[in-house]
């Protein structure tokens, strides 16, 4: 499992479930719409600081951002 992806998958889906842009997440979170963009496609590996301070901006659990989707495995 690409963790980068899952992150990435992760953290654009709660993103748009809350009705979310990157520039709102920019806003709430200080990462750039740029490093939102490219987390979200799977290209940042962020650390567990990053994470955390995402879900904070999210309103969400640093576990979510990491949490596999059964139902849509990434696969290596």
């Amino acid at each position: 499992m690409d963790m980068r992806k899952l992150v990435g998958r992760n953290f654009a889906r709660l993103r748009r479930d809350q009705g979310l842009t990157q520039e709102q997440v920019e806003e709430r979170s200080g990462f750039s719409q740029q490093y939102l963009s490219s987390l979200e496609r799977g290209r940042r590996n962020p650390t567990v600081i990053t994470l955390y301070e995402l879900s904070l901006a999210l309103g969400v659990s640093h576990v979510d951002l990491v949490r596999p989707d059964l139902d849509d495995p990434i696969k290596h």
